[in-house]
């Protein structure tokens, strides 16, 4: 029985939330060193000051550790583990946000890792989301107005502009236009009524107007095809754009259809983002046009889209002259195996593949073998694999295994919502046994897994040097099973900060007969770093 659950046994119960002072400090520490250590990000965005990094780290740590304690008051009684994944998840991704943004200091120029100077991105999206009119916009922008500044990336995100706010930046922008490479007007016109929404991005568009942007993002701004064609001038002047970010954007069929015609060239684009929109099958028809116009593609997402098995099919031929690509992005809809097996055959270009999220797509048996084929073939620096919600029973789980036992690299697997039950689990947790030290996620919850399967993936995973979770929640583990599977992971280097929480399990879901188990068998045949454990390892999320 679990020890945490036991009345008898509560005053030795491990609680790992909340955390000591000293390790907040730790955390903050480290999260300063890396924000301010030359990467990818620094190169492309600006290095951060220590002092610059130090400030935000300690905002990044107190909203963490705000989200992680609200969370944990919800379930007072749990041992805190997951109050502890989200404080780590939450450090993780406000740090690649703050990475994105680059230096913000005003007035300041850092240096690139070469020496050579960078220019400032001015930004305006901290804060609460907020109205701006004509007055506040005045002072807010006048860094931009300052003759001679050197801002070249713009960020107005967040902060609602009325049409006298945006005729004030009319003029400013329209006399920055040749320096400005990179636009973020994403949620930039939230709560405004539509024609007085429409107006205005008419007015940043036509400010813009032949810019040449090497990136642009038109998110969260509810645009339909009446507010892809307000930016028509802007997107029409565009030829060398690399970064496109068209997100929750209510595109239909035919805003779709305009976002093709408006764009005149994609040819060096490396990254489509198309996330949460109604595109359907014939909307994702016009933007398989866009894609077939971009060899230089490198990251694509198109999820959540209610794409089905003619849109996929178009998208996944469309995908075929794509050879750079390197995240694959196509989650949440509803492919079937039909649109499965086309990607299949296109996916085995992709020699650079290194993330793959292609859960809840219908994909069943039939697809996921297909993809998992053509994935053993290729794509041998994989890191991420995602199919979760896809039916996969075990027999497809051979064929996982084995692409699986391929993959070298990867540092994130997630079969999640799935039907591997005990078996196919077994046969997974063989696929990772061998080598994968970069492996750092296991997401094999809600599996209809059984104590035999639980255990096996425990004894796979807790070798593996970097790994910091395992779920194996929302299946049917007995008490014994539960205790036998933090029993092993106790005697690893991460001790129980690897595991995620069992809030979900259900113990007495399923008979767990080991006699009547062929995963039991098979492992028979097979034979508290805690807190700081867990946040140890925390890295930025590429």
């Amino acid at each position: 029985m679990d020890a945490t659950t036991e009345s008898s046994h509560r005053p030795f119960s491990i609680k790992l939330w909340p955390p000591s002072q000293s390790t907040r400090l730790m955390l903050v520490e480290r999260m300063t060193k890396n924000l301010s250590s030359p990467s990818i990000f620094s190169r492309k965005y600006g290095l951060l000051s220590e002092e610059e990094a130090g400030e935000n780290a300690k905002q990044i740590e107190e909203t963490a550790f705000s989200a992680a304690s609200e969370h944990f008051e919800k379930e007072p009684d749990s041992d805190g583990s997951s109050a502890v994944q989200l404080y780590a998840k939450e450090s993780s991704k406000l740090m690649l946000e703050v990475l994105k943004r680059g230096p913000q200091q005003e007035g300041k120029e850092d240096l690139l890792s070469n020496g050579g100077p960078i220019s400032t991105f001015f930004d305006i999206s901290g804060g609460k989301r907020a109205f701006i009119e004509a007055d506040e916009a005045q002072d807010l922008l006048k860094p931009l107005a300052v003759p001679g500044n050197s801002y070249t990336k713009i960020c107005f995100s967040n902060r609602s502009f009325g049409i006298g706010a945006a005729r004030l930046v009319e003029p400013i922008l329209a006399a920055l236009k040749d320096q400005i490479t990179d636009v973020d007007l994403s949620d930039f016109i939230a709560g405004r009524p539509e024609a007085e929404a429409l107006e205005v991005m008419t007015i940043f568009a036509e400010a813009l107007q032949g810019s040449v942007l090497r990136s642009l993002n038109l998110s969260n701004n509810a645009l339909g095809e009446k507010g892809v064609r307000a930016f028509g001038e802007l997107l029409k002047s565009q030829s060398r754009l690399e970064e496109l970010y068209l997100m929750n954007d209510g595109i239909s069929e035919e805003a779709a259809r305009a976002v093709c015609e408006l764009i005149p060239s994609t040819e060096n684009l490396r990254i489509l983002h198309f996330h949460n929109n109604m595109t359907g099958d014939e909307g994702a028809s016009a933007i398989s046009e866009v894609v077939k116009r971009s060899a230089s593609l490198e990251d694509f997402r198109c999820s959540s889209t209610r794409v089905g098995s003619d849109g996929g099919v178009a998208l996944a031929e469309a995908l075929e002259v794509c050879s750079n690509l390197k995240k694959l992005d196509l989650r949440d809809n509803m492919f079937g195996m039909e649109a499965g097996k086309a990607l299949s055959k296109t996916i085995s270009c992709f020699k650079g593949l290194t993330e793959v999220y292609l859960s809840y797509l219908n994909l069943e048996d039939e697809g996921t073998i297909a993809l998992a084929n053509a994935l053993k073939n290729s794509a041998p620096s994989l890191e991420v694999l995602e199919m979760a919600g896809n039916d996969i029973t075990i027999v497809a789980a051979p064929v996982v295994a084995a692409c699986i036992a391929e993959k070298q690299c990867l540092s994130k697997l997630n079969l999640s919502e799935n039907e591997l039950k005990d078996e196919g689990a077994i046969k997974i947790a063989n696929g990772l046994e061998e080598g994968h030290e970069q492996l750092k996620e296991v997401d094999m919850s809600t599996n209809s897994l059984r104590r035999a399967g639980a255990r096996k993936l425990a004894q796979t995973v807790v070798s593996k040097p970097d790994f910091v979770l395992l779920n194996v929640n929302g299946n049917f583990i007995s008490d014994e099973g539960i205790e036998e599977v933090k029993e092993i992971l106790k005697a690893g280097k991460k001790g129980l900060g690897v595991l995620a929480s069992l809030d979900e399990n259900d113990p007495e879901g399923e008979e767990d007969d080991d006699e009547k188990s062929e995963g039991e068998n098979e492992v028979a045949e097979e034979d508290e770093g805690l807190l700081e454990s867990k946040l140890g390892g925390l890295k930025v999320d590429e």
